[in-house]
């Protein structure tokens, strides 16, 4: 039988109005598509990447109907981005290298986004361009790995280990160790890179590192149900800003910025719109794991 729509998703709780009204039905019918022709998640997020380099290229002209062209197939590369996911929960298909592509074709979509725009900027800027790429590139990559974090920690109490991709540096280091570089080279160099990027999002959440310490040594695998409930809900309000944080937000903005003819101006929205609400995010995040680490402890 076809999967309905709905059964695609990765849950209601995390999605936002774009996604839901736009971008999952066409990668709805997308996944269909793929699937028909036997193509396989991975496949799509590769061609994905390609198409969202080559929007990145199309920004570094200063003309507008080039520019245009590299929205068109931003917005088509992001298509394929959810219909990866949607192909890969609709067929039973999920694999940590599919996690870990996915995870890379945002990186390289704007690193490609990235540079353009630095090159385009250059003439005025010089190399200070470069200064001001580098530090929002780097602020960029801790909005979308809290916001990915905290999203698949949500989805772990919602719906369980099957319904999230929730990952801990020590499993994965574990996993690590026991792969050879030869014959196994690039996924031992994917492997350690997923892991680097586990790890630079718990060092930003020790509260939540904690909580999760307790759980596992009090519930082990078995996390009752009203703590689960309890998560969810103050979790709950802080899922539109992973969601914030992640595509439609920041992509609108850069093509603001890119009608108005000031590409700069997205650099300085990352900055201080973005990263006030990564700050908040996190803030509120490790209050409220830092509370539930104490109920914790003093149940014991």
């Amino acid at each position: 039988m076809k999967p309905d729509m709905e059964s695609t998703l990765k849950s209601l709780d995390t999605e936002e109005f774009i996604d839901m009204h736009f971008y999952r039905p066409l990668g709805y019918r997308w996944a269909l598509l793929f699937h028909k022709a036997g193509i396989s998640p991975n496949t799509v997020t590769i061609i994905s990447i390609f198409i969202g380099i080559a929007a990145g290229v199309c920004f570094y002209f200063p003309d507008l109907r080039v520019n245009v062209v590299g929205m068109l197939l931003l917005v088509w590369a992001n298509m394929y981005d959810s219909a990866d996911g949607q192909l890969a929960r609709m067929t039973g298909q999920k694999t940590p290298l599919g996690r870990i592509l996915d995870g890379a074709s945002g990186d390289l979509w704007f690193i490609a986004i990235y540079a353009a725009l630095c090159f385009r900027l250059m003439p005025l800027w010089n190399f200070r361009i470069w200064a001001l790429g580098a530090v929002t590139g780097y602020f960029h990559s801790k909005q979308a790995a809290m916001a990915d974090y905290y999203r698949n920690v949500h989805l772990l109490f919602l719906k369980g280990k099957p319904g999230s991709e929730w990952s801990e540096s020590a499993a994965l280091r574990e996993n690590y160790r026991h792969m050879r570089w030869k014959p196994y080279f690039i996924p031992k160099l994917l492997a350690f890179s997923y892991l680097q990027y586990t790890a630079g999002q718990e060092a930003w959440a020790p509260n939540l590192r904690r909580m999760m310490s307790l759980l596992r040594e009090k519930y082990q695998e078995e996390t009752p149900e009203w703590f689960r409930t309890a998560f969810r809900q103050k979790s709950l309000p802080l899922m539109k800003y992973t969601n914030m944080l992640s595509f439609n937000t920041r992509v609108i903005a850069l093509f603001v910025a890119l009608f108005i003819n000031l590409p700069w101006l997205y650099f300085v929205f990352e900055l201080t719109a973005l990263n006030a609400m990564l700050a908040y995010m996190v803030i509120t995040h490790e209050r409220f794991c830092r509370q539930f680490g104490k109920q914790l402890t003093t149940e014991q």
